[in-house]
């Protein structure tokens, strides 16, 4: 495939997870899909954290956006040698010229490809920035994600001492295992918000899904920004001439 192709495959399939990550951490942020929840701090922490948001949310969207105007650049950024040498030829005309550096052009006709060459190798260098930041940040949002449907919910439960906020179906090493693998604690143990149990397993897995296929799709762009750059954008339609003899 080629890398242009590839660029605009991973920008549009990047936004509607983005889109996914989004919703599941607003839901997340509002148990019972009331706000006071919120406002009082009896959020789950990993939903506060938010890095649905910013992380596979807004951050992964900006880097969408960045791919998909990248894949419509035609035009190939290899390193050659033809191009090393352009460059030098350039870097030579500009300080030698002073009132007649305008003929720079004019003087070495290939020049501007050349130029041309560097800037597309510095959009490709751009490429691999933005898909590692992406690949961070998706990465981030799936451990968190992760993290908080291990841990369980922030509820109201009972306790000896009366009804408290807390953790109470997080792993210990003298109690249960965890709650994901015994169903019988998940509507006997917390009292408020009601249902959170099922609201955090469901939107957690579903943010940890969607953000571990970004972190998937983000590492091959950057395997494939890299071989951008080695072999340029459009190398799959470089063609082979028979040599003249």
């Amino acid at each position: 495939m080629c890398v242009s192709r590839c660029l605009q495959c991973v920008g549009i399939s990047l936004v509607p997870m983005a889109t996914i990550c989004l919703l599941a951490n607003i839901l997340l942020l509002l148990p019972e899909l009331k706000v006071h929840f919120l406002l009082e701090g009896h959020v789950t922490r990993e939903a506060k954290w938010a890095t649905g948001l910013w992380g596979s949310g807004f951050l992964l969207l900006f880097g969408a956006r960045a791919f998909v105007q990248s894949s419509k650049t035609s035009g190939c950024c290899a390193f050659r040698g033809q191009m090393l040498r352009q460059v030098l030829q350039m870097s030579l005309c500009v300080s030698r010229c002073c009132v007649r550096c305008y003929r720079c052009f004019s003087v070495y006709p290939d020049v501007a490809s050349g130029a041309t060459d560097v800037s597309l190798c510095i959009q490709m260098l751009r490429q691999v920035l933005y898909s590692c930041v992406c690949f961070l940040a998706a990465g981030i949002c799936c451990l968190v994600s992760a993290t908080g449907l291990s841990q369980g919910p922030l509820c109201l439960y009972n306790t000896t001492s009366g009804p408290t906020w807390g953790v109470p179906l997080q792993p210990l090493p003298d109690r249960h295992a965890g709650y994901l693998y015994n169903r019988t604690l998940w509507s006997g143990v917390c009292l408020e918000p009601r249902g959170v149990v099922q609201w955090n397993v469901v939107l957690f897995s579903v943010m940890g899904g969607a953000s571990g296929l970004q972190t998937l799709f983000c590492g091959a762009n950057i395997l494939n920004s890299l071989l951008g750059l080695v072999l340029g954008q459009g190398f799959c339609h470089n063609k082979v001439s028979p040599a003249s003899v």
